[in-house]
């Protein structure tokens, strides 16, 4: 079966009339990403790509760049004028009443939400409906190949040995290194392995680890100190590997920092049990009810309040993907998670001017519908000094 015919099978269980693909100066990276463009080739014009829940897709190409989309089957279509361009539009989607596009209503799902709005009134001008292709997007753009699940893999295998090496070499130099000094020691290990990343990772000691998204700087790591390391990257071309840890460097933590963490890695157990029990008697399972999971048991804990972030993200070749999230608190994700994907697992309490406790996983859901941790599991607060 070919993507094409894929797109199609889809169209018809949503009952939807076709899917218009469009971009304009690499704004749709979704789009192009199903037409198989590579994110570096240049277009400077509007073009659509439509794909009909029954028939032969159309190609709508500017008069300048009419060799943008020949790689792709269909008919070709060209426009030059803004009036052209409405003319050839009209004809391509005539009989057409549901329009899928890149576009979420309300926003609800951005990361989906591609194409811009004058866009979809443009579209909606023309007497169509548009609907969001969020539901079946992620089968083209966030499904694994098995070369791409074992990249994977690997990243977060790698990561995980880096952040024990990590709690050995902090370790030895308690009181002669700061959080920048750990994030960059971290770095050299990310090019030594060739990986790559988008930003640097998080060091984050004492209160600042009680900030989700924040920066190392200049603080001494010494003795007694709480320490969240958070880290992602991937092979060159790969899947990326995200997960975090936290260590105290003492003989054993405080009360309070072994009660927040054993709430919290209850939570993260309680929505890797739904995942693999749900998965395992083949029913749906949309993100939102995973992030229920983790939050009911950290809120029935009394500490809802300070889990201020989902509990997990989509990740494929960008660390935060196109398929399903684990979230019912930033937007309520009611798509399904796919055979072929992979996701974070990270629920966190985060308390200001004390400390916070992220603990992530990922979760690799194979063709086949079994379900693997990687980047390994935590089960008890790391102890630097014994």
């Amino acid at each position: 079966m070919t993507q094409i015919d894929k797109a199609q099978t889809l169209l018809k269980e949503c009952g939807f009339d076709g899917w218009l693909l469009y971009d304009f100066h690499g704004s749709n990276p979704l789009a192009r990403q199903f037409l198989g463009m590579h994110p570096d080739k240049k277009t400077t014009r509007r073009f659509f790509y439509w794909v009909p829940a029954q028939g032969s897709p159309i190609k709508l190409v500017h008069a300048i760049e009419a060799h943008t989309l020949d790689a792709l089957p269909g008919e070709k279509r060209m426009y030059a004028s803004w009036s052209s361009l409405g003319v050839e539009l009209q004809a391509i989607l005539k009989g057409a009443k549901k329009v899928a596009m890149e576009y979420s209503p309300n926003n609800a799902i951005p990361y989906v939400s591609c194409v811009d709005g004058g866009t979809v009134d443009f579209i909606r001008s023309l007497g169509h409906q548009v609907v969001s292709s969020a539901d079946f997007l992620p089968h083209f753009t966030a499904v694994l190949t098995e070369d791409q699940i074992q990249s994977q893999l690997r990243a977060a295998a790698a990561l995980n040995h880096i952040v024990t090496h990590m709690w050995k070499w902090i370790r030895e130099h308690l009181g002669k290194i700061t959080e920048l000094d750990a994030q960059h020691r971290i770095v050299e290990e990310f090019h030594r392995l060739q990986f790559v990343f988008d930003h640097p990772p998080i060091v984050a000691v004492n209160a600042h680890s009680a900030l989700p998204h924040y920066e190392p700087g200049a603080s001494l790591i010494q003795q007694g100190d709480w320490i969240l390391i958070d880290l992602w990257a991937k092979e060159k071309g790969g899947i990326y590997g995200d997960i975090a840890k936290v260590a105290v460097a003492g003989r054993a933590p405080s009360s309070k920092q072994a009660h927040i963490f054993q709430i919290v890695r209850t939570a993260q157990r309680a929505a890797v049990s739904l995942v693999k029990e749900r998965l395992a008697a083949k029913k749906r399972l949309e993100g939102w009810e995973v992030d229920d999971a983790a939050r009911s048991v950290i809120r029935n804990a009394g500490y809802g309040e300070f889990f201020t972030h989902r509990t997990g993200h989509s990740i494929e070749e960008n660390l935060h993907g196109s398929g399903a999230h684990m979230d019912n608190l930033e937007m309520h994700d009611v798509r399904p998670l796919l055979p072929g994907t992979c996701f974070s697992i990270e629920p966190g309490i985060y308390l200001p001017g004390e400390f916070g406790v992220r603990l992530e996983l990922d979760l690799l859901i194979h063709r086949d519908g079994r379900v693997e941790i990687s980047g390994g599991e935590q089960d008890q607060v790391v102890c630097l000094l014994l």
